[in-house]
């Protein structure tokens, strides 16, 4: 009677078969049917036994297993219980001794992690929380199965590199023998090691296979829990920041200082337009912000009458022609509408297809606190920054990034109101801060003659120019000249102070904004950049301080107003207000929105004194105003742009390579291209090289200095550098130095007469 073929034995499997087993000398071996289970080997007479009757049991956890031939083996657990078993053929007889010594295994296994398991249990106290018991002993309990399934892959490796040992030997045998009557015999013994071999190996397989599937069905809820802990560090970190907050609020309340909201002045003071700005730099460590309290509002906003809703009424002073209400449109749109050079109603199509994606970021890690924690109160500028913390574009790249919403100018140069003018001028200028919401990264320290061109003439009707005129301090300056009828100017110094707990980056200097139109000139200073979470968490930036929008032609004014971040603020995060007034301090305009989103202006029908200010004394203004009309929405950031340094649609161009440019042009930067196509250690060397590079020039520069004075006195100039497209003089509206564009850039581009530029790079 034929059989049916037992399985090759899993580890873990239960494995089932006849075998003879020996009784007595009368008898000698009778048939009986095994079953291997969680290590216990037992027997029946036939297998409808199975249900009632078991004949003998033996635990393999004790028991010793050897082969006698090649069909015979024994399995004694020490004298107690000895069983002589004999399969029908070798290949039998080796699927069984492999699916005993893999169930041994297992059940000396378990027996000693069961044994660890009730000596735990007998010393440990008893656990408080039962999910958290639960969830641990399930845990133990899969490391234990995967436990036993790599002992399982150890034990057939061993079985495996065993009976490959074997096949090998008779291979060799093999070779050996004469062609006679022997060479069946080791044909048949190399034939049953070769089987001897599959079988195991195919136990070997079945091993990874079950591992696999195991940690494959409880990989994902891995990853959940693994979440889960992340999460749970993250809201750490931020419980751990919000009590260092708490800490120093209480603190400087025992030490009795009082913190003040920003402005105790007047808005509409003259001395704010032409002395420094509240985003000037100050050597003074009581910079540093703290939530100690919450702001208090300036102003109160409230809806106005209907009938102001009803009426074309003049009620505020306030032409008409603005018209800014819900049921009017205002002069800049009808003509943006009407106006077939409009930056809205006209579709250009650009001179080139603008690159959409850059190489994403590669992931290396580098410890910030342990090159940061030596320089604590020096210059950022003058600390040697390995790549790693950089983003690959330049300070005068970042620069022209202020022109990500020029369209606002554009609609400004439309308006027929110079108050209204002030509105999309000051939405301008907040519209500046939205792409650095999460550019955590450092710009490239341009070189000291350096410059970067944006010509976006066709595509948005202006031409940019940015120059490094200065190194120490680092200075930049930039001109922007539209066709849409405005001009924008600015030299900017950046001072920045390292102060442990944060980044302090305060740019100093004022941006002129001019319209030909109108000849309205406005100028503005920009607010101070904080770098958060340096020692620990993750990095964020915060904008805070004042920004006074002063149009020097009629005296008009915008105050705006950056709100600090604040734990304990009930108010929207990255909040920013401002009201514009005329040069008689009347409010015709509030704005409101937040500096990484949006701005919204509403006009101002009536205004009047309200409660005190609880904490001053002050009293409040309250303005009835209209519904507010949204003049500016931050773009969102293009797909994937968090593997690409969050750049914007705009940034994401400004490193491309263009035919032309200067051979002083950032785009030619090697350091910065290198690291851009994620080569950052070589992007470092070549960083160091351009930067030693530039300290030879600047000794020889200065050697050559001293050589023409004749003399080393204090007073005599030590840097006679001059900038190539900019020159050093007197503004003319604010009497302060700076570099005004004298021209000739874009004519020596026409031309390509570069050779007046120096060897930068």
């Amino acid at each position: 009677m034929s059989e049916p073929k037992a399985p090759t034995p899993t580890p873990g499997d239960t494995y089932k078969g006849w075998l003879f087993k020996w009784t007595n000398y009368i008898k000698g071996y009778q048939r009986r049917w095994f079953v291997l289970s969680n290590g216990l080997l037992s027997y029946y007479r036939t297998q409808a036994e199975m249900g009632h009757t078991c004949r003998g049991t033996i635990n393999l956890a004790t028991a010793n297993i050897a082969v006698e031939d090649s069909c015979n083996f024994v399995i004694s657990n020490g004298g107690a219980q000895t069983y002589h078993l004999k399969a029908s053929s070798e290949v039998e007889r080796q699927r069984w001794i492999t699916a005993l010594e893999l169930a041994k295994a297992k059940a000396v296994r378990m027996q000693a992690e069961s044994d660890d398991s009730g000596d735990e249990c007998s010393t440990s106290p008893p656990s408080g929380g039962q999910g958290i018991g639960a969830r641990n002993s399930e845990v133990q309990s899969t490391l234990r199965t995967l436990g036993s399934k790599v002992e399982d892959l150890s034990t057939c490796n061993d079985l495996i590199a065993k009976h490959g040992s074997a096949l090998q030997r008779s291979l060799s045998e093999l070779e050996g023998v004469k062609l006679g009557g022997d060479t069946s015999d080791k044909i048949r013994q190399v034939t049953e090691r070769a089987t001897l071999f599959r079988i195991t190996s195919n136990a070997m397989i079945n091993a990874c296979r079950d591992f696999l599937a195991l940690a494959q069905a409880h990989s994902k809820r891995w990853q959940k829990a693994l979440q889960a802990e992340r999460e749970q560090r993250v809201r750490l970190e931020e419980t751990l920041e919000q009590l260092a907050k708490q800490h120093n609020h209480l603190e400087r309340a025992f030490r009795g200082a009082t913190v003040l909201p920003a402005s105790q002045s007047n808005p509409t003071a003259d001395s704010k337009g032409s002395g420094p700005g509240k985003g000037d730099a100050s050597d003074d460590d009581e910079n540093e912000f703290f939530d100690a309290c919450e702001d208090v509002q300036e102003f109160i906003t409230i809806p106005a009458d209907p009938k102001y809703h009803r009426s074309g009424s003049n009620v505020s002073g306030i032409s008409s022609e603005i018209g800014m209400d819900d049921g009017t449109t205002s002069l800049d749109e009808q003509s943006l509408a009407s106006n077939p050079e409009s930056p809205q109603s006209q579709e250009v199509e650009p001179v080139r297809k603008r690159r959409a994606r850059i190489p994403d970021k590669p992931n290396y890690s580098l410890n910030l606190w342990s090159i940061m924690k030596n320089c604590i109160g020096k210059e950022l500028s003058k600390i040697p920054m390995p790549v790693n913390f950089n983003e690959p574009i330049s300070m005068l790249q970042r620069l022209s990034e202020d022109l990500e919403y020029s369209e606002l100018l554009d609609r400004a140069a439309k308006c027929q109101s110079s108050l209204e003018q002030m509105c999309y001028v000051a939405a301008f200028t907040v519209s500046s801060y939205s792409t650095t919401v999460h550019r955590t990264g450092k710009p490239f320290n341009p070189l000291l003659g350096e410059t970067f061109e944006l010509d976006r003439l066709q595509e948005s009707g202006y031409r940019s120019l940015c120059e490094q005129v200065s190194h120490h301090p680092p200075a930049a300056a930039h001109h922007v000249i539209s066709e849409r009828g405005w001009t924008l100017r600015q030299e900017i110094t950046v001072a920045s102070k390292f102060r442990g707990k944060y980044l302090s980056i305060m740019p100093l200097g004022t941006i002129h904004c001019i319209f030909e139109k109108s000849n309205n000139h406005y100028t503005w200073k920009k607010v101070t950049t904080t770098v958060h979470n340096i020692i620990v968490g993750k990095l964020w930036i915060d904008q805070s301080g004042e920004i006074d929008v002063i149009n020097h032609r009629t005296g008009d004014r915008c105050h705006l107003k950056f709100a600090p971040y604040s734990y304990f603020s009930r108010d929207v995060a990255r909040k920013v207000t401002g009201v514009v007034t005329d040069k008689d301090g009347k409010a015709h305009y509030v704005l409101s929105g937040t500096w990484d989103e949006k701005m919204e202006c509403s006009r101002v029908m009536q205004s009047s004194r309200g409660g005190e200010n609880g904490m001053e004394g002050r009293q409040k203004t309250v303005y009835q105003t209209l519904k507010p009309r949204e003049l500016w929405r931050k773009t969102p950031l293009p797909e994937g742009a968090e593997t690409m340094y969050y750049f914007s649609s705009l940034a994401l161009t400004l490193n491309e390579s263009e035919e032309g440019v200067a051979p002083t042009d950032s785009r030619r930067r090697p350091d910065q291209r290198l690291m851009e196509q994620g080569m950052w250690d070589e992007a470092n060397a070549e960083k160091q090289r351009l930067e030693e590079k530039q300290r030879s020039v600047r000794r020889e520069r200065e050697r050559e200095a001293a050589r023409l004075a004749n003399t080393a006195e204090e007073g005599v100039p030590q840097d006679n550098y001059k900038a190539l497209w900019f020159e050093h003089r007197e503004d003319p509206v604010t009497g302060e130095p700076t570099h005004i564009y004298k021209g000739g850039y874009w004519e020596t581009k026409e031309q390509g007469h570069w050779d007046i530029c120096p060897d930068i790079f």
